[in-house]
């Protein structure tokens, strides 16, 4: 059964997701608690065979290659590699999630387009959903372990449909190397053109409608069953397992407490008469390593998530329902095509039949929320400028219009004093006659030159900007 724990994160507290850390069924340490002790054992073992049964020799020899597997680790991308992949797998998991076929809205087209309250009527619309979860059963069962656990034959199908031998003569009948979850559905077309030829179904718009939503149906099916033929490339599940476990087998060696390279560390001169010189330096010797299991348990169990979500229509606990779905579905669309069929409650008033603004009441937990104000808008509580000059509406001319401010260098215009020159300007600038070139953009003029701007703005034949 898949593991829930919505309620438990409903809202964001302290150690909220600590208490979610406790739980056994579904979590990390049940899928990974093998591989964990695994690794352990043998780091262990190779610790003791390096502290205790090898010469001096041979531990030196052993260190360097400690030293080497070490370097060689951080040469593998595990974190790039494994990342994409987990990410691949988990895009695919919610895609095939939603891919599930659910007849909630062929059921209700059903119910409003196959009319009768006769006996033929009814048998008409039960026998359409019927087709339905039909569909839906066999292409489970040929993509689910439990479903296919439930139903292992075809007979145990003929069954759980209250024993209808000639549909299962008629299924058999028809010889074919793949699949046949699509029959139903073609016996449903079938069964649906016929109730349109008897009147069941009273215009072609309701038929097209009612087919539409029949293919939406068809097309989950094989979407589904594309999916678990359809798997993810197998050298890419191969290249993130060997990265995985290469750089865990590195990680055995050259992760072990050795000691320190010869001449990488020297011991101290004594500072003063008669001190003893200070011992070499190098790492701690720690026995357990702690940041290279907490390296596993994070990295390892990256790759189990990807190995338990790959294909969620097994076994494990957070695999989907599929077989609590079949009830579901064929329960709820029984209930909707037959006796939910024109058994309607009395249409009356509602309780705000003459009030401008409904609200439903609150209780005294939730009286608070109806004193906030309603949300309308980012710039509604904008202040604007309280000078009526400015609301003023004006004709967009360029009479009227406020000319706009020249561009500045934000930078090199305040160290020089000066206006940066814009890339704008005029079109009158390329018909102009051979002479001597002129700026294309407006001219300005240093306060220091003592020049009226806007004489010289007149002589040049250009409007005068404000500064």
């Amino acid at each position: 059964m898949t593991v829930s724990y919505t309620l438990k994160v409903a809202e964001a507290r302290f150690g909220g997701f600590s208490g979610l850390l406790l739980r056994w069924r579904g979590s990390i340490y049940k899928l990974l608690y093998k591989e964990f002790l695994l690794f352990t054992a043998l780091y262990t073992l190779l610790s003791i065979t390096y502290r205790l049964l090898l010469t001096p020799e041979q531990r030196q020899v052993y260190a360097k290659v400690a030293r080497y597997c070490n370097r060689s680790a951080d040469l593998i991308p595990l974190s790039f590699v494994l990342g994409f992949y987990v990410t691949l797998v988990v895009n695919r998991w919610w895609s095939q999630y939603i891919s599930i076929p659910l007849p909630d809205q062929l059921m209700c087209v059903i119910s409003a387009s196959v009319h009768g309250v006769d006996q033929r009527g009814r048998l008409l619309r039960r026998t359409l959903i019927r087709y339905a979860n039909l569909a839906s059963v066999l292409v489970l069962r040929s993509v689910s372990t439990r479903v296919l656990k439930r139903f292992p034959t075809m007979e145990h199908v003929v069954d759980a449909g209250a024993r209808c031998g000639e549909k299962r003569e008629k299924f058999d009948i028809l010889k074919s190397d793949f699949n046949k979850y699509w029959v139903p559905c073609v016996w449903f077309t079938n069964l649906a053109a016929q109730a349109r030829r008897d009147g069941r179904i009273r215009d072609d718009i309701a038929l097209c409608l009612l087919l539409e939503e029949l293919n939406k149906y068809r097309a989950k099916c094989s979407m589904l069953f594309h999916y678990d033929w359809i798997s993810i490339p197998l050298v890419y599940t191969q290249v993130v397992t060997i990265a995985v476990y290469s750089f865990f087998a590195l990680s055995l060696v050259g992760r072990q407490f050795v000691e320190p390279e010869v001449g990488a560390a020297k011991p101290q001169e004594p500072r003063e008469l008669g001190q003893e010189p200070a011992s070499a330096l190098g790492d701690l010797d720690m026995y357990v390593p702690l940041t290279t299991l907490l390296q596993f348990f994070f990295y390892a169990g990256w790759l189990k998530v990807a190995e338990q979500i790959i294909n969620p229509f097994g076994e494990d606990d957070d695999d989907f329902e599929t077989n609590q779905l079949i009830d579901r579905n064929l329960q709820v669309s029984l209930l909707s095509v037959d006796d939910m069929y024109q058994n309607l409650p009395p249409a009356e008033k509602d309780p705000y039949w003459d009030e401008d603004q409904p609200q439903p009441p609150y209780t005294v937990a939730t009286a608070g929320e109806s004193l906030r104000p309603s949300f309308l808008g980012s710039t509604f509580n904008l202040r604007v400028s309280d000078d009526p000059e400015q609301s003023r509406q004006v004709d967009a001319s360029p009479a009227t219009a406020r000319p706009v401010p020249a561009a500045q260098t934000p930078l090199l215009g305040r160290f020089l004093g000066l206006r940066a020159p814009s890339p704008a300007f005029s079109l009158r600038d390329f018909g102009r006659a051979r002479g001597a070139p002129r700026t294309p953009h407006p001219l300005r003029f240093r306060a220091e030159e003592g020049g009226d701007i806007e004489e010289a703005a007149a002589e040049s034949g250009e409007e005068a900007l404000e500064p």
